[in-house]
Order: structure tokens, then sequence, then C-alpha cells
């Protein structure tokens, strides 16, 4: 079953951006992901309308911070992903006749809503600043600065 990385690698990204300070071009973002300049410019298209990240065009232009990372929480940069869903699992048949499965979707249904809603409600109370000082502590520990990472970004 394939996972959706979407969350996990934007994130990434938007820590490379405010460790850089500077405008990252789609090309450098997608190595970064290890995918496609397309690819990053359609994630990016819904964090920009959010307000999270903005574009700057011509030379030195790309990808920059649109707000401060203690502006953004996990639940926000879910949400201007398009919000995917978070649980593989679903139902056999949402519109079946039989009442068997009815009686199945309707107790499996209610229980993945309310997990979903649980999950997103706690991503929205984690501030992405949490994760950069998370990085900086681990960067301390190991006596690391960021010239060590091995990132293009």
């Amino acid at each position: 079953m394939k996972r959706d990385g979407r969350l996990s690698g934007v994130l990434h990204l938007l820590l490379h951006m405010a460790e850089t300070g500077a405008p990252a071009t789609s090309e450098t973002l997608a190595r970064a992901m290890n995918t496609n300049p397309v690819v990053v410019r359609r994630l990016m298209a819904g964090l920009r309308r959010a307000g999270f990240v903005a574009s700057a065009k011509g030379h030195g232009g790309g990808w920059v911070l649109g707000c401060p990372l203690s502006a953004m929480t996990l639940g926000d940069v879910h949400a201007a992903l398009g919000a995917p869903p978070f649980l593989a699992a679903g139902l056999r048949d949402e519109r079946s006749s039989c009442l068997v499965e009815q009686a199945v979707n309707s107790a499996l249904g209610a229980a993945y809503a309310e997990a979903e809603a649980l999950l997103v409600a706690r991503l929205h109370g984690v501030k992405l600043s949490v994760l950069a000082e998370d990085f900086h502590r681990r960067m301390q520990e190991r006596g690391l600065s960021t010239q060590d990472l091995n990132h293009d970004v």
C-alpha cells in the first residue's frame, strides 16, 4: 500500500527553507525531496495560497517563507496541501444496499472519522517552530552545524 508522504516532504522543505533564509528554486527543492520540480511547484501552490510561502521570479529568485514558522502548525500545512486523508483503510462499498454492510460501514465510518479528527486536532497544536527547535537541539547534540547537512537546500 502506497503512503502519501507529501506532508512529511513539505515540512522537510519548509524547515530547510527557514534554515537557509535565501530563496530556493523548485529544482533545488525537488533534489532535496528526490522528486520533479513540477511536483514541488504543485505542492507549493497550496502553501502560497495559504500565505506560508511566496515566490520571486528572475535571477536569484525562488521560494521563500511567507511567514515565520511560529505562525504555521502541522495542521495548517496539512490543510494547505488539500487535507489528504491520513488513514489508508476505507469502506469496501460505501453505498451498499446490504444491511450487514451498512451496519459495518456505520461503525467503521464513525471510528475512522473520529480518529482522523483527533489526529488533525493534534496537528493543529504543533507549530513548525517546535520542529525547528527539535532540529537545532539534535544538531547541537551531535556537534553539527547547518553546513554539515548534505542536502542541496
